[in-house]
């Protein structure tokens, strides 16, 4: 059965992911390195996974497979989730794929690397309702192709 993992360390679609689940019938794993608000829903499960860098990351990319829908903002573990054949969306519903991973890899590392030399400040654009509202068109799609 297909299986939704969110990485939940400051994932602000968190409401969203299990009313979309719920409607599509599918278990949902929250994972994160911090206390997470616990369900009494048997379909969603929280994982604590340790401190360490990456922990959760880890936890998440280990598991995840073909059929499976990943939630990340992170890029380097939306591509370990690309090759291990999972779907994976960002919380303002971004698809990442085979087709654009690279990009966003290379253009993540850009940004690191500007934000180091001090050319760029890095400030992200405030989540809108805008995004709140792409991600769940592309969370209920994603659904519904994991389900045929």
């Amino acid at each position: 059965m297909p299986e939704i993992y969110v990485d939940a360390d400051a994932c602000p679609v968190k409401p969203e992911i299990l009313k979309v689940a719920e409607r599509h019938d599918l278990p949902v794993t929250f994972v994160a390195n911090s206390g997470l608000r616990p369900s009494r829903d048997p379909m969603v499960k929280n994982v604590i996974v340790s401190g360490a860098f990456d922990a959760a990351d880890d936890w998440i990319a280990e598991r995840c497979g073909e059929g499976d829908i990943v939630i990340t903002a992170d890029v380097p573990l939306a591509g370990r989730c690309v090759a291990a054949g999972a779907l994976v969306t960002g919380p303002t519903g971004r698809i990442f794929d085979t087709a654009n991973i690279g990009m966003a890899t290379a253009m993540r590392d850009l940004g690191a690397h500007l934000r180091e030399t001090g050319e760029s400040k890095g400030y992200n654009a405030a989540f809108s309702p805008r995004d709140r509202s792409a991600f769940l068109e592309t969370l209920d799609r994603l659904c519904r192709r994991v389900k045929k």
